[in-house]
């Protein structure tokens, strides 16, 4: 909800400004307005020639066949359509195009254009400048159309421009394709001769490599999924087999001294245990085991039957079991040396395996360099024959091609005369809706701006931002003087509203004397002080109106009075008080004239006397009202603003800037003076919106059941009071005055 009042409150703020500035957006409205008319009529008519034309966008650029073996396509293929649109609009309006038509051109008949005599010019640029003012290109949003449309004040020269114009732009397409065309030819007949040169190249480098390393390569020739990677010479199963063997004695050798380590830890009969279980084979290690093995039975057989250790049967196969395990021994040592042979057999065969592999690697190292050359020098001669081949079947269709018709360009619809009685432009209609829309955006700009350029105050919220003071009352403009005014008028329930404001805001009901003061002359100080006195004696208060101004004074006009004889006088003379008060011819209301104008106004109000003038008058009156000249021109309204006790400041709504009435603020304050708040003056309540509701209040509220008679007879007795008052206002006594 907040949001929507704010925006409310902006919209309406917009629609002040419109009201505030309204002259100034109806004048320039009607300036613009009318100036697009007089341009409208009298710019001379002119008839249009449009030509419609379709335009092919064929890429004959080619750039073919690099050392890289790319093609690429860079012609206008490859453009973004609105770049290319583009760009046919500036080939068209181009300086090429526009001189074969100046030069060249011809009408429907065939006859000569002859456009410099045509135009009264003697260059061709000239020419050129003339005709490309007439000539407009647009395309039709999603074609490859173009719009050619040619303006002139005579109808059939602008349909021969426009023809003549596209039969230009087109012999130019025409004329750009064949050059694009011979240019590629030329260029692919240029690499397809470096490209042969190559290809020869490659070729003898191949062979020369092939008899130099001795290569048999039998895929030469064969269809690339057939061939191999690399020749095949055998080498590398070589490679492999020594590899194997290097293996097989290497592992020979690990057996043999496993076994050899076996042997050499164990003894006695472990060591023959394992030999046996090694699966050595000896004879006499094996027979001789198993008779050792024999004799053992037979002596635990013995034992067990009861036979002593020393038995004769006993220590005989002791005997032998010594024997045998003598001859065991031996074998196995006879076996140990036959390994060691065995192990050192190994070992030179390892090394002569390693030796084998070693140069079996190297040769196979340098046959894949040398296999590497050849097979690099092949592909590049594979390449170079694949390259020619595409070059020679591209050059083949783009000769074909040229051989072709081409339409670069094609013309749909030509330019015919058109009904000298309906000319293209100017459109009298459009140029005035286009200069009553601009003239209306332009005057509300303008509004706008001068309400930026504007520092002048313009609202309450300014008024009460700026100078930090309260907003007594706000004056509706036009408002006469109220004791003027016949009847109960509208307009005094402002002053009324002031009245009340002055009574609330004011702290004490002893500060009773205060001067109304302005920034500059013309604010309606004096007519605002009248008023308020007016108001405040039909209210019941004594009031004193003393003119303050011994510049201009003024008062003494709103009620006819001379004043000859009044404040000056009572000043600089010994005169009573009552012989400068006058009574007014309305009840409760005083006036105290300026009396004679001196030469030193300031030096006056500046004195003693002033002060005790000041005094007195507070004493006797309920309200003392002192007008005083602008506190911005001259040093009156300060001395004044000192001597009373509250300072009331009118402003006239959109008169003064803001920078100036806070001087006229500070102005009051620097004498010691108290502000107390400000009249808003001479406010248009029918444009300014948040001011409106002061005169509807005042309209709705203000009587409307008096009585016709009762107000005539009201006038008659206060227009006669008027004049008995006049004939004896300077007589009336101190105490009637009182």
């Amino acid at each position: 909800m907040a949001k929507q009042s704010e925006t409310k409150l902006h919209a309406l703020d917009y629609w002040q400004v419109v009201r505030n500035r309204y002259s100034v957006i109806l004048l320039t409205f009607f300036l613009v307005f009318m100036t697009a008319m007089v341009i409208a009529y009298l710019r001379p008519p002119e008839y249009l020639g449009r030509v419609q034309i379709q335009v092919q966008r064929e890429a004959r650029d080619l750039e073919v066949f690099r050392e890289t073996g790319t093609v690429g396509n860079l012609g206008s293929e490859s453009l973004p359509y609105m770049t290319f649109m583009q760009t046919q609009f500036e080939i068209i309006q181009s300086r090429e195009t526009f001189k074969e038509v100046i030069n060249n051109g011809r009408d429907s008949l065939g006859r000569p254009l002859n456009l410099m005599e045509e135009w009264g010019v003697s260059s061709e640029d000239d020419a050129f400048r003339i005709l490309k003012k007439k000539v407009e290109t647009q395309d039709v949003r999603g074609t490859d159309l173009i719009d050619i449309e040619v303006f002139d004040t005579d109808a059939q020269l602008a349909a021969d421009l426009a023809n003549a114009l596209a039969e230009a732009y087109q012999a130019r397409r025409q004329n750009e394709e064949k050059e694009r065309a011979d240019k590629a030819l030329e260029k692919l007949d240029t690499q397809i001769i470096a490209q042969m040169t190559r290809l020869e190249k490659s070729r003898d480098m191949m062979i020369g490599l092939m008899e130099e390393l001795n290569i048999v390569d039998l895929s030469l020739g064969e269809p690339t999924w057939l061939r191999g990677s690399q020749p095949n010479t055998g080498i590398a199963s070589l490679v492999m087999t020594a590899k194997q063997k290097e293996f097989q004695a290497e592992a020979a050798i690990q057996n043999l001294r496993t076994t050899i380590k076996s042997l050499t830890d164990l003894k006695g009969e472990e060591l023959i245990k394992s030999a046996v279980d090694l699966g050595i084979k000896n004879d006499t290690l094996s027979n001789g085991w198993s008779s050792y093995q024999t004799l053992e039975l037979a002596r635990a057989a013995l034992e067990e039957s009861g036979v002593g250790k020393k038995h004769p049967k006993i220590l005989n196969i002791d005997e032998q079991l010594k024997l045998r395990m003598i001859q065991l021994l031996d074998a196995v040592e006879v076996h140990k040396k036959a390994l060691q042979t065995q192990l050192s057999m190994a070992e030179q065969q390892f090394q002569n395996s390693k030796e084998t592999k070693e140069r079996t690697e190297k040769a196979s190292l340098k046959e894949r360099k040398d296999n590497v050359r050849y097979i690099e020098a092949k592909k590049e001669y594979e390449l170079s024959k694949e390259m020619l081949n595409g070059m020679q079947s591209q050059l083949a269709k783009e000769k074909i091609d040229a051989a072709g018709q081409r339409t670069p360009m094609v013309i749909h619809e030509k330019a015919e005369a058109s009904d000298p009685d309906n000319p293209a432009r100017p459109n009298i209609k459009l140029h005035l809706v286009l200069g009553a829309a601009v003239g209306l955006v332009f005057g509300i700009g303008m509004a706008f701006f001068l309400e930026y350029l504007d520092t002048s105050v313009k609202s309450l919220d300014e008024v009460e931002h700026f100078l930090e003071l309260p907003v007594l009352a706000v004056i509706p403009q036009d408002v006469g003087i109220l004791h003027r005014q016949s009847g109960l008028s509208p307009d005094a329930e402002a002053y009324r509203i002031l009245r009340t404001n002055i009574e609330f805001n004011r702290k004490t009901s002893d500060a009773n004397s205060m001067t109304i003061v302005s920034g500059g002359a013309g604010e309606g100080k004096s007519t605002t002080l009248v008023n308020l006195a007016y108001v405040c004696a039909q209210g019941g208060y004594n009031t004193l109106m003393i003119d303050g101004d011994l510049r201009r004074p003024q008062l003494h006009t709103f009620f006819n009075i001379n004043n000859s004889v009044g404040l000056t006088n009572y000043l600089t003379t010994d005169l009573a008080l009552e012989d400068v008060i006058l009574q007014t011819a309305y009840e409760n209301l005083y006036f105290m004239p300026s009396g004679i104008l001196p030469s030193d106004a300031a030096g006056i109000l500046n004195s003693r006397r002033m002060s005790e003038l000041v005094a007195d008058v507070k004493s006797r009156f309920d309200l003392v009202l002192v007008d005083s000249p602008p506190i911005l021109g001259v040093s009156d309204a300060s001395v004044l603003a000192s001597e009373v006790d509250l300072t009331i400041i009118v402003i006239q709504h959109r008169k003064l800037p803001r920078g100036m009435l806070i001087r006229v603020k500070q102005a009051i304050e620097n004498v010691g003076g108290k502000a107390l708040g400000v009249v808003l003056n001479n406010v248009d309540v029918r444009s300014d919106n948040q001011y409106q509701y002061y005169t509807s209040y005042y309209t709705y509220y203000s009587p409307s059941n008096m009585d016709p008679n009762q107000k005539i007879s009201s006038d008659k007795t206060k227009s006669s009071s008027s004049k008995e008052s006049k004939s004896s206002s300077e007589e009336i006594s101190a105490e009637d005055k009182y």
